[in-house]
């Protein structure tokens, strides 16, 4: 039965379990320490460059605040995703954590809804790449890119121009990404590197010198946003921080994962923090928001270039940057929706012909071909609405949302349902309970995430006109063809496959080298087993 399905499914034979062959090519850990911080500050770094307009815009004068309350949200997002990657240190990220804690349908819902995020990703970040080197169009050319805009029948405004660098971009990072996990993080690593830099001193450039703290004070009393416009803004503000889901999708390639995974998502997490409420609140004392709003294609390059003494030199270096961040964001972008999509084809939540690996590089290649050009599509049809920023920021809100709260479900299940595994890092703020004489800790902190994360989705359903939409449209079609898939392979739709956690939980801990947690998980499930021995042995004396 096992051979036929998985004949059925395209793939190798494999039991029913879901477990994987035990002769077939993996992918290869080949990211670093600076490696894995890269591939989070690659997605959530550039963020700011693409994200401080569109907040601006909506946000107005409480923009700083629209960031810092999005923030904290994230801090809590960041800190469960920080707990599951070092526990669970392979591909698929909240997909992953999901299936294991709430199994097979949760799981592909989960991953359907984050992979609607990473295709938006590839597509929003290469459309705002292309759009900050647009900003040397009038000093090369003597005009701006608005001068190759033309109407296409009912479409207004559209600017093929722009359309053909986004997707010459897409193009580009297709091959990076096929040729290696290696040469694509290095790619990271070096930019992210620079831009670390740049942002650093721009920050503190602009303090010192530029920023003055009554404007930001005026325009805090005097523009501060409605109700609804505030809500928009915020909600556009969380979704700009997703980078950690990035590490957790390149665990499995990480060398040491359950030891890197938390030093490098910590620091990422309050790095990025710290970058996004500093920008906006800078950005306030020194411009006025409208002005941000009207560039919304490089706001961080406005903002350098007003900036005393190296304004002249920051405003076209900072442009150079920003396309060069928001460059590997879109590569972070065509990793995540690769791996996410393999590690969804390798448990049988779509078709196994999507897990093959190539023989040479060890990349998934079909995925990083096939769901990138799912990106290449949205960024089409974002070019014929008024604003292709606009409306793929705007498409970006409900994946993330919904992810990210049924990651917070999972991780409190997963405290109680498999308490056995070691947790490298545990959340803060736990309460410590005693159940059927087993020690669980209850993440307090989780439950509270869960709140704030649904406060924020509530806001995307009730302020963003496409993604209240096309969100819930792409989970149904998602749904439409898991229903189909598993029907045609004969696995339940609504059930989960008997899967051998504890088989796997040893095995992937053995691929990571990780021989300390692996001999602590192994010694937890003899104790385990020890105490239901002697607990059956009982009566019976």
């Amino acid at each position: 039965m096992a051979e036929k399905t998985a004949e059925k499914t395209g793939g190798e034979p494999e039991k029913q379990s879901g477990g994987m062959p035990e002769e077939k090519l993996e992918l290869r850990r080949d990211v670093t320490v600076w490696g894995s911080f890269m591939w989070g500050y690659a997605d959530v770094g550039a963020d700011i460059y693409a994200a401080l307009g569109l907040v601006m815009a909506a946000a107005q004068g409480a923009a700083s605040l629209a960031f810092a309350l999005a923030g904290l949200v994230y801090i809590m997002i960041g800190l469960a995703y920080t707990e599951l990657a070092s526990a669970y240190p392979v591909a698929g990220g909240g997909q992953y954590f999901t299936l294991r804690g709430l199994g097979d349908f949760w799981g592909f819902i989960a991953g359907a809804a984050l992979l609607l995020d990473y295709t938006i990703d590839i597509a929003l970040f290469a459309v705002a790449s292309a759009g900050y080197i647009n900003f040397f169009m009038p000093l090369i050319f003597g005009f701006s890119i608005e001068r190759f805009a033309i109407d296409l029948g009912p479409f207004k405004h559209v600017n093929p121009f722009w359309l053909m660098e986004s997707l010459s971009l897409i193009v580009f990072l297709i091959w990076l990404n096929i040729k290696g996990m290696r040469e694509s993080s290095l790619l990271n690593e070096i930019i992210g590197a620079i831009d670390i830099v740049t942002e650093s001193t721009i920050i503190i450039v602009g303090f010192l010198f530029a920023w003055k703290p009554e404007m930001f004070v005026h325009q805090w009393t005097t523009q501060f946003p409605t109700l609804s416009k505030f809500m928009y803004g915020s909600s556009l503000a969380i979704i700009s921080f997703v980078g950690l889901e990035s590490i957790s999708q390149a665990a499995q390639e990480t060398r040491r994962p359950a030891t890197i995974v938390p030093r490098t998502s910590i620091t990422l997490i309050f790095t990025v923090f710290i970058f996004a409420t500093a920008f906006s609140t800078l950005g306030l004392g020194i411009l006025p928001w409208n002005t941000f709003a009207a560039h919304e294609g490089d706001p961080v390059a406005k903002l350098a270039h007003a900036i005393p003494f190296i304004g002249v030199i920051a405003g076209p270096f900072a442009a150079i940057l920003g396309a060069t961040i928001l460059l590997i964001s879109a590569n972070s972008g065509v990793m995540s929706a690769s791996r996410l999509t393999y590690a969804m084809s390798k448990f049988q939540f779509i078709s196994r012909w999507f897990d093959k690996v190539h023989p040479r590089y060890h990349t998934p290649v079909r995925t990083i071909v096939v769901f990138s050009m799912i990106g290449v599509i949205q960024t089409i049809l974002s070019f014929l609405t008024p604003s292709a920023m606009d409306t793929l920021g705007n498409m970006y809100a409900f994946g993330a949302t919904t992810g990210y709260i049924l990651v917070f479900i999972a991780l409190i299940k997963l405290r109680f349902s498999d308490p056995y595994t070691p947790r490298p890092y545990r959340m803060p703020l736990n309460l410590k309970m005693t159940i059927r004489g087993r020690e669980v800790y209850v993440p307090i902190l989780g439950f509270i995430g869960i709140l704030g994360v649904g406060l924020v989705l509530f806001e995307v359903i009730l302020t963003h006109a496409i993604g209240r939409i096309a969100g819930p449209s792409w989970i149904i079609l998602s749904f439409l063809y898991y229903a189909w898939y598993r029907k045609k392979a004969g696995l339940p739709v609504f059930g989960s496959l008997k899967r051998d956690w504890e088989k796997e939980q040893i095995a992937v801990l053995s691929a990571a080298e990780e021989y300390e947690l692996l001999e602590e998980y192994k010694l937890a499930l003899e104790e385990r087993d020890r105490k239901a021995v002697k607990a059956d042995a009982e009566p019976m004396g």
